[in-house]
């Protein structure tokens, strides 16, 4: 059993930036596909980035290319995405996610969620 923790969320004014946090438990984190996705109010979850098990292959979504960037620290068990140039339209609630398989942009690719962490931003 996977267990993700998120973290970092907050309120952040539009042109700013936020790093969100996932603590991972588990042995094999380091064979983990992980991702993030998001989920605006009265929205579907949407795909944001994703990052292979060696964090040589990154994928993200064309809406947060260039602004957001996806990470890991295997020693640490985490994953991170520090995202820059906030605009209000990133105002969602963010999960992270973990895949012992498939590396993809769907939610169905993934086995394990966060509870999700609420990113704010302000105009």
């Amino acid at each position: 059993q996977v267990q993700l923790v998120e973290s970092g969320g907050g309120l952040a004014q539009a042109g700013g930036s936020l790093r969100l946090s996932c603590a991972a438990s588990g042995r094999t984190f380091s064979s983990y596909r992980m991702g993030w996705f998001r989920q605006g109010p009265g929205k579907e979850r949407e795909f944001v980035a994703a990052i292979s098990w060696s964090g040589g292959t990154t994928y993200y979504a064309d809406s947060v290319k260039g602004r957001f960037t996806i990470s890991r620290e295997i020693a640490k068990n985490t994953a991170y995405l520090q995202m820059n140039s906030l605009k209000p339209e990133d105002t969602a609630v963010y999960y992270c996610a973990a895949s012992t398989s498939r590396f993809g942009r769907r939610p169905s690719d993934y086995n394990y969620w966060g509870q999700g962490t609420q990113v704010t931003v302000s105009s």
